[in-house]
């Protein structure tokens, strides 16, 4: 995405100051929507060229005024996304980010902000409002992720107020039901959860079968998203002899030099998969309630692999050792 760009004249540049400081919140409002990274990053970048154009004098509150542009810009975009997901090779997940604060630094969670708003883009919920129409998903992220009341939804939508009281119910049952209320994944604190993707990292590194089958459950589930682009499993892999047995036949296949890296993924445990600093998979990793890994998401497309490639890039200025 090219940077904004700002000429001599004041206005510009206080032009450019004010979307500045909304830049962060339009990202995740347009990451929550569109489930991509790099197509957040073009509506951004498409909002910021409306404001630069506008008339700005009438312009009373920027912030609502640019969430309402950001919003109808994703809107635009989700039939089409709905239309390419339909012929996709494979499970489709979303585009991964990076939002560990201790590993990226100070805005480590780069534009998704506070742990607060994290932990609405994790990958289970991203899939979620994949099943919702475009106009819940936008209710739904509005009132849920950015806790905006009714009314100010309306106008954003262009909708009236008892309209998106009803949008926001049916997507919110949609979710739960979807979500099953979540059993599946309860219990472990976010530490052990840590302590999980540490021992399967430092597992898988040494090759220990031995210790990868104890922090497995029985019935894990193994998700891998290569959009026909790398080799992938098209269908997900479940039960613990299973997964051994692929991950077996992936470290026969796998390019020379790949490490993977422990890291917060849409504000859950994860790792990224890597060849010193160029990423070639980026995980998220669930726990069951007996306290093993549950499921494993990982995007290995390198088609959504960018926006990653640059945060990690951005981490590990020089190549990893090691590691």
């Amino acid at each position: 995405m090219s940077h904004l760009t700002s000429d001599e004249s004041p206005d510009t540049d206080a032009a450019a100051r004010e979307f500045t400081t909304h830049r962060g919140r339009l990202f995740g409002l347009a990451y929550r929507m569109l489930g991509s990274a790099e197509e957040a990053e073009d509506v951004v970048q498409d909002a910021y060229l409306r404001w630069s154009g506008a008339e700005r004098a009438a312009i009373t509150y920027p912030g609502a005024w640019l969430a309402k542009v950001v919003t109808h810009l994703c809107l635009n975009r989700l039939t089409s996304a709905r239309v390419r997901r339909e012929r996709y090779v494979g499970p489709w997940l979303p585009e991964p980010v990076l939002t560990d604060g201790g590993l990226l630094g100070e805005g480590g969670a780069g534009p998704l902000e506070a742990a607060e708003l994290r932990d609405d883009v994790s990958t289970a919920l991203l899939l979620l409002l994949e099943r919702l129409t475009p106009a819940e998903r936008a209710v739904y992220v509005l009132r849920e992720a950015f806790g905006y009341p009714h009314r100010e939804i309306a106008g954003v939508l262009d909708l009236g107020e008892a309209n998106c009281r009803q949008l926001y119910g049916r997507a919110a049952r949609r979710v739960a039901a979807s979500d099953g209320g979540g059993a599946r994944f309860e219990a472990p604190s976010p530490e052990r959860r840590r302590e999980l993707v540490e021992s399967f990292v430092a597992a898988a590194r040494e090759g220990d079968l031995a210790s990868l089958e104890e922090v497995l459950a029985a019935d894990v589930v193994w998700c891998s998203d290569g959009g026909g682009r790398v080799s992938a499993a098209v269908r997900p892999v479940q039960g613990r002899d299973r997964v051994l047995r692929f991950l077996l036949g992936v470290a026969r296949k796998v390019e020379e030099g790949t490490r993977l890296t422990a890291a917060e993924v849409n504000g859950a445990p994860g790792f990224v998969m890597h060849v010193g600093r160029r990423v070639t998979g980026v995980a998220t990793v669930e726990a069951g309630a007996d306290g093993r890994i549950a499921e494993v998401r990982i995007v290995m497309n390198p088609e959504k692999l960018g926006y990653a490639t640059r945060q990690f890039a951005a981490a590990f200025p020089e190549p990893t050792a090691g590691g």
